[in-house]
C-alpha cells in the first residue's frame, strides 16, 4: 500500500467522519455545529481534489479506490446520524436519513454478494450527482443549526411584541433579527428540501443498481 498525496486526502475525509460526532459530543453549541460544518465542508472538498491529483499526477491506487467510497457513506451517515439527534428538524429527516441509509447498506451488501462481477456497477453520473445531493443537503442542515441558535439568541429575553414591532420595521433592527429569520428560514426549509431530493436520488440509483445486478441474482 503506497500513501500517496491523494490517498492521505482520502484518510482525512475517513478520519472527519467520526469527528463530525465527537464535535457534538466535546463542545457546547453552537461551537458544536461550526466545527461539524467546517470539518464537513473540508472533507467534501478533499472528495473532489483527491480525485482530481489522484487522475493528473497518475496516483490512482487500490488503497484509494477502496477508501474513497467508504470515506464518502461513513460522512453521510454518520453525519445523518448526529442531525437525526440534535437538529430541530429531526421529526422531518428520519424518513429521508432511512432511506438513504437503507440504499447504502443495501448496495453495499449487493456489491459484497456479486463478487467480482460487482464491477458491473460502475458508478453512474446520477449516481455522483446523488453524493454532491446529499453533501450540499447536509451542509445547509449544520448551518441550520447555526442559524436558529443565533436567532434565538437575539430574541432572548424579548418581549413578543418587541420581536413582532422589529420584524415589521417598527422598530429599529438593531439585532438584525429580520436577517436572522430570513437565514434561519432558508435553512430550515432549503435543508429539509435538499435531503428528501437527495433521498429521491438515493433510492432512484439504489433501484438502478438492483435492475443491472438482477441478471446475476437469479439461480441456475
Amino acid at each position: 500500500m503506497t500513501l500517496t498525496l491523494p490517498n492521505l486526502l482520502t484518510i482525512l475525509r475517513l478520519l472527519c467522519a467520526p469527528g463530525i460526532a465527537l464535535c457534538f459530543l466535546l463542545l457546547p453549541r453552537p461551537f458544536a455545529d461550526w466545527w461539524a460544518l467546517i470539518l464537513f465542508i473540508v472533507a467534501s472538498a478533499t472528495d473532489w481534489f483527491d480525485g482530481y491529483l489522484a487522475r493528473n499526477l497518475n496516483q490512482v491506487s487500490k488503497l484509494g479506490t477502496m477508501l474513497d467510497p467508504i470515506a464518502d457513506k461513513a460522512m453521510v451517515v454518520i453525519a445523518l446520524m448526529v442531525l437525526a439527534h440534535v437538529s430541530s428538524l429531526a421529526p422531518l429527516l428520519i424518513l429521508p436519513a432511512a432511506a438513504i441509509l437503507f440504499r447504502e447498506v443495501f448496495v453495499s451488501g449487493l456489491r459484497e454478494f456479486l463478487g467480482e462481477t460487482a464491477g458491473l456497477l460502475k458508478v453512474t453520473k446520477l449516481a455522483k450527482w446523488k453524493t454532491t445531493s446529499q453533501m450540499v443537503a447536509i451542509v445547509v442542515l449544520l448551518a441550520q443549526g447555526i442559524a436558529e441558535h443565533q436567532l434565538g439568541t437575539a430574541i432572548f429575553g424579548l418581549e413578543s411584541e418587541s420581536v413582532d414591532a422589529i420584524l415589521t420595521g417598527s422598530q429599529p433592527d438593531d439585532l438584525n433579527l429580520r436577517l436572522l429569520m430570513v437565514l434561519n428560514d432558508w435553512t430550515t426549509w432549503g435543508g429539509v428540501a435538499l435531503i428528501w431530493i437527495a433521498a429521491a436520488l438515493t433510492l432512484i440509483t439504489g433501484a438502478d443498481y438492483f435492475l443491472k445486478a438482477r441478471p446475476h441474482l437469479k439461480d441456475d
